[in-house]
């Protein structure tokens, strides 16, 4: 659902992902190999949304701004299920987790990972490297080189996903009972905990 706006069509290069059912509307700006989920609502209707090479914005997350102003999505940031930006800045590489809420004019410095369930108040500037949680959210510590090597991994597989939905997405009709035969489901990717406790084992 890709609407124009007073004027404002939104821009999308060819190798990123929108799924159908999620709304681009109006003053949108929507770099390469970028994944937009189901349910997704980028509205440029009151300003400019600006999402950069590279990001993901899964399903049901809002990305909005007050008139005038700017949602601003750099370089591979990775935007969780359910996640709200109104108005802020989100850094290079930056992770927001699932049902976040980031708020009015917050500026969120590159490699930032921002825990579930988070609040980050509005004009809050955040220096590079944080993590943050809780509601308001407060910097915990620094984001480790280890955290952020397996953030940057995480957003790999969603920088690859435009691709693969492209060769082999389609709409299709349920069956009516399990198959005798199913591809076996790849393994791409482990949990922060599964990692953490790898290591204490």
């Amino acid at each position: 659902m890709i609407y124009s706006f007073k004027g404002f069509t939104p821009v999308i290069d060819d190798s990123s992902f929108i799924h159908p059912q999620a709304c681009v509307t109006g003053n949108v700006i929507i770099g390469k190999h970028v994944y937009v989920g189901p349910g997704a609502a980028l509205r440029g209707d009151w300003g400019r949304v600006i999402v950069e090479d590279g990001c993901n914005i899964q399903e049901n997350c809002v990305l909005h701004i007050f008139p005038g102003a700017a949602v601003w999505l750099k370089e591979a940031a990775h935007i969780g299920h359910g996640a709200v930006i109104h108005g802020a800045i989100i850094g290079r590489n930056c992770l927001i987790g699932m049902n976040s809420v980031v708020m009015d004019n917050v500026e969120l410095g590159d490699e930032c990972i921002v825990g579930a369930l988070s609040l980050i108040k509005a004009d809050e500037k955040i220096a590079k490297r944080s993590l943050l949680a809780g509601n308001p959210a407060k910097i915990i510590k620094e984001v480790s080189d280890e955290m952020i090597a397996w953030k940057t991994k995480g957003t790999q597989l969603y920088q690859q996903l435009p691709e693969e939905m492209k060769a082999h997405w389609k709409p299709c009709e349920p069956l009516n009972e399990m198959p005798e035969f199913q591809p076996s489901q790849e393994f791409l990717y482990e949990t922060w905990n599964k990692i953490k406790r790898s290591k204490i084992q």
